[in-house]
């Protein structure tokens, strides 16, 4: 067994959401882990595609199978991610999930942070780390995925949809892997991995709180609101908000790669105008797009 479908990212675009979503349903087989990252990560696929398949060995012939790992549009950390996918998985069908780029860096800002692979302000990440900017061009991205595999293999989906109408964007997902049955979206499934929630790497902290008896004695003794307290040393209090300078220039890096992506789905997208602009219904590409691209790579 391989996977049938991909979520290809983008990171913090609730992929981990649409993941249990979509493992919830009957004859749909998602991976544990959630991110493999094997076509990716240079030592993930290292490991061998017989490990890859293991993943899915407990699934039944006939239910569909998917994976979501974010890794695989985060360009140009990872650059031979499309290239093995077509190797291995020449007629897999891929979706792409994508928010308010603004606000998608923003949350990876502090899930970074929370890792400590990022530390200062806000408006200096942005500078330093081009990789924050770079997740968020979402044509830099989708580009070699709609080169490799066509547009009709490759799915946009958009966040603000997905919270609007989730019972019918879920429909429209699953009737693109090809699902038969009638999917449900659940509203009560919740998941823990907010980014407002993270907590700061911390090693001695993480010693106390793992240490057995320690354990029983603030399960038991400590109060939740006195915890919750605790916890705060370690959170980002407040989501981190950039000056209006920055927002703008900020802002202006991005437009660019935002109307490509509007003209391939023929709508008019920049910062300013994408809460609203990607609420329009059963979104997809333009006609012409395929006279833009060249032709998909033939399946081997």
């Amino acid at each position: 067994m391989l996977p049938n479908f991909v979520i290809i990212g983008a990171m913090k675009c609730a992929t981990t959401t649409l993941h249990e979503q979509l493992e919830a349903q009957p004859g749909i087989f998602m991976s544990e882990p959630k991110e493999p990252n094997f076509f990716s990560d240079d030592d993930q696929y290292q490991r061998g595609l017989a490990w890859y398949r293991s993943l899915f060995a407990a699934a039944k012939s006939e239910d569909l199978c998917g994976e979501s790992s974010t890794h695989y549009t985060k360009l140009p950390t990872y650059p031979s991610t499309v290239q093995r996918l077509q190797q291995h998985l020449p007629e897999v069908k891929v979706i792409y999930v994508m928010r308010h780029p603004i606000d998608r860096l923003i949350s990876q800002y502090i899930h970074e942070w929370s890792q400590k692979v990022i530390s200062g302000s806000l408006a200096q990440a942005v500078k330093q780390h081009p990789e924050l900017v770079a997740y968020s061009s979402y044509s830099r991205q989708l580009r070699p995925y709609l080169e490799t595999f066509g547009p009709d293999r490759v799915l946009p989906v958009f966040v603000e949809q997905l919270k609007q109408q989730p019972q019918a964007e879920f429909e429209r997902i699953c009737q693109f892997i090809g699902y038969p049955g009638s999917p449900t979206w659940l509203s009560d499934l919740k998941h823990q991995h907010a980014s407002s929630e993270r907590l700061r790497k911390s090693a001695w902290r993480d010693t106390i709180v793992n240490a057995p008896v320690l354990s029983q004695i603030r399960r038991y003794w400590v109060p939740q609101s006195v915890r919750d307290r605790i916890k705060g040393f370690w959170q980002m209090r407040q989501r981190p908000q950039l000056s209006e300078h920055d927002y703008s220039w900020l802002a202006a890096q991005l437009d660019e790669d935002l109307a490509i992506l509007g003209r391939w789905l023929g709508l008019e997208l920049s910062c300013q105008t994408f809460a609203t602009a990607v609420l329009t219904p059963d979104l997809s590409w333009a006609d012409d797009l395929a006279v833009e691209l060249p032709k998909p790579l033939p399946v081997s």
